[in-house]
């Protein structure tokens, strides 16, 4: 699966509760750049390149769909190069957690 069909799936698997209070965008600069817009309890896709990301992260596609399954650990992506973070770090360390990972698959 590419990382452009995972992240499609993140809308369905929002998480409301979790993301209570948040209003962010998550900029994914992967081979089709994507984002993710968090507002008012709901949370959309769009392809291309947000004008004002809160938070971007680089990565290759095989490693971003790893680390929003879990696969990855975070911390250990970013220490080991395989992440790159630009912006709210606090922001990309909670974000995993907006999302059941039950409905990811």
């Amino acid at each position: 699966m590419s990382a452009i069909d995972f992240l499609k799936k993140l809308p369905a698997a929002f998480d409301a509760s979790a993301a209570a209070g948040t209003d962010a965008v998550v900029q994914f600069a992967i081979s089709s750049p994507a984002y993710l817009t968090i507002k008012g309890g709901s949370c959309s896709l769009d392809q291309g390149t947000a004008a004002n990301a809160d938070v971007t992260l680089t990565m290759e596609d095989d490693d971003l769909v790893s680390l929003l399954k879990g696969d990855l650990n975070g911390m250990t992506a970013f220490m080991t190069g395989k992440l790159q973070l630009d912006g709210d770090m606090m922001l990309a360390q909670r974000m995993t957690s907006f999302f059941d990972a039950s409905k990811l698959g």
